[in-house]
């Protein structure tokens, strides 16, 4: 079993999520956080099942995740 840290990110036309420090470009999506995470951990599956289980390995793991704000001149 691997522990990875995921975004789930709400848009106007749904959710989107994405694991970070795994190897590879890998999302979700879906109308609720829940459709988007479950469909992550389908992408997830699917990308260990074709490139192999080495794409989980992390060399410096992410420890914790902040999101902040920022307001930048347009």
């Amino acid at each position: 079993m691997h522990r990875l840290k995921l975004i789930v990110e709400r848009h106007q036309d749904g959710y989107l999520a994405y694991p970070l420090g795994i190897e590879g470009i890998v999302v979700g999506q879906g109308d609720s956080y829940e459709e988007a995470v479950a469909d992550l951990r389908s992408a997830i599956a699917f990308h260990v099942e074709t490139f192999g289980a080495g794409v989980l390995e992390q060399a410096d793991p992410v420890q914790e995740v902040f999101v902040a704000e920022a307001v930048v001149p347009a």
